[in-house]
């Protein structure tokens, strides 16, 4: 669906380098888009894409639905701006409502908007101290939560988040991430998965972190950056109880992983618990500035004005996209979408793992994938294969990046048509097998690209 010529795309990259700041972008190849629709992307070259990105998971009714774009269009035409922090708004009454009413369990729930992912999570940490008067936050090895001072704390995946930037926030421990593949205890049980994982926080709460001390643990239930990484169910149910019985706060990171994109509303559904506080960002309003909380009643009165509010937040115009989004995936049958054709691109992967011994694990639920690209019949990560392979699709027209070093993030807008799935996993089965077969030069990845 792309020819090879990208010669427009890549003046514009050369021209803005010498005005972009690198810290605000992950380079890989220069694609400049200038449209996109559904699941395609068409760059200024003219070449056409489907997208396996998705915008990092932030479009998951896909580009340019006509719904999200009539529902802002139209609100932009009666208001465009004016903070809730002072007034009201209907877009934002509408819309605290139906995330209550859509968010995981029946406990009583109330919201706070924010502008992004990052300032949510900011948020969990304000409020898990506030209601519970603890100082201490527990996050996990390979997470990210976002780049705001505070997310940025509770990540763990990047030194270039951290350096030259300390110090952090006081008061986060970090504990490693259930990863029963890439740890190599997936021979185990689940039930001996669990207890695995579970040991470094039982003994950090009997040696130097005091379990009554600790306001919150906070988690993603799918994790993102660290290569799309589903836990044993029974860690999950562990790490939980374990909050109960020493009154922490259990809360939810559904920034990446919510929205339908695993083929249920929100990840922590697929354990069956309800959480304490779970923030959302991303896909909430189809990539508009939009992030929220939504968090048992009693804890979201743990805080009174102004302690977490912006001027710009609860915007009418992202409020109406968020409604809209919110309309198209219950609608169209997207979360159902997602579990069907995820069911099937995960049967393909599997597929390409017995041809290719580059393949190694394939991990996530829905339309939410994590493919290793690992040293031939090793599980040793590839990362310079990985990136080949990226590379390869891209010329052959599929958007994809890598994760995690030598993970291939599948995450595709929702609406993706069959025919558009198929295209893309046969141009990524020929792909692979071109690399895994030696046919692929090193130099088709310019050095510095990638995570």
């Amino acid at each position: 669906m792309a020819d090879t010529e990208k010669k427009r795309s890549q003046q514009m990259v050369r021209e803005e380098s010498a005005y972009m700041a690198p810290a605000a972008r992950i380079p890989y190849y220069d694609l400049v888009i200038d449209h996109g629709e559904g699941a395609m992307l068409y760059d200024v070259d003219g070449n056409s894409y489907v997208d396996l990105l998705a915008s990092a998971s932030a479009t998951n009714v896909g580009h340019c639905h006509p719904r999200v774009v009539k529902a802002i269009t139209d609100q932009a035409q009666r208001l465009i701006h004016y903070t809730p922090a002072y007034v009201y708004h209907t877009p934002e009454m509408e819309l605290v409502e139906k995330l209550c009413e859509i968010a995981p369990g029946d406990t009583p729930k109330k919201v706070v908007f924010g502008n992004s992912g990052s300032d949510a999570n900011d948020a969990i940490m304000k409020y898990a101290r506030a209601y519970t008067g603890r100082p201490y936050m527990v996050s996990f090895q390979g997470a990210y939560h976002g780049s705001t001072y505070g997310s940025m704390t509770l990540s763990a995946i990047s030194l270039n988040m951290r350096r030259k930037m300390g110090p952090l926030v006081p008061g986060v421990y970090h504990i490693p991430y259930p990863d029963a593949y890439h740890a190599g205890v997936d021979h185990l049980s689940e039930e001996e998965q669990a207890a695995y994982f579970m040991r470094p926080l039982i003994e950090a709460t009997e040696t130097y972190l005091p379990a009554d001390e600790i306001a919150c643990v906070i988690m993603e239930p799918i994790a993102g950056d660290l290569g799309i990484i589903a836990p044993p169910k029974a860690y999950v149910e562990q790490l939980h109880a374990f909050c109960k019985e020493h009154g922490i706060l259990f809360a939810v990171d559904e920034v990446n992983q919510g929205m339908g994109r695993t083929g249920k509303w929100w990840s922590i559904e697929h354990f069956g618990i309800e959480p304490d506080l779970m923030s959302v960002g991303k896909s909430i309003a189809s990539g508009m500035p939009l992030s929220a909380i939504i968090g048992k009643a009693e804890i979201m009165d743990a805080l009174d004005f102004p302690a977490h509010l912006f001027t710009t937040s609860g915007n009418p115009v992202c409020c109406a996209a968020s409604l809209a989004t919110i309309g198209v995936i219950e609608d169209e049958g997207l979360i159902e979408r997602s579990r069907e054709l995820g069911a099937y691109a995960e049967k393909r992967f599997n597929e390409m793992a017995e041809k290719y011994d580059i393949v190694g694990c394939v991990h996530g639920k829905g339309l939410n994938l994590g493919i290793d690209i690992v040293e031939p019949g090793t599980r040793t990560k590839c990362p310079k294969d990985a990136l080949k392979i990226v590379y390869r699709a891209y010329d052959e027209g599929v958007v994809m990046i890598t994760i995690a070093g030598s993970i291939l993030r599948f995450q595709p807008p929702l609406v993706i048509t069959r025919e558009q799935l198929d295209f893309a996993l046969d141009v990524l089965d020929r792909v692979i097998g071109e690399v895994a077969r030696g046919e692929v030069a090193d130099d088709i990845v310019p050095e510095g690209k990638g995570w």
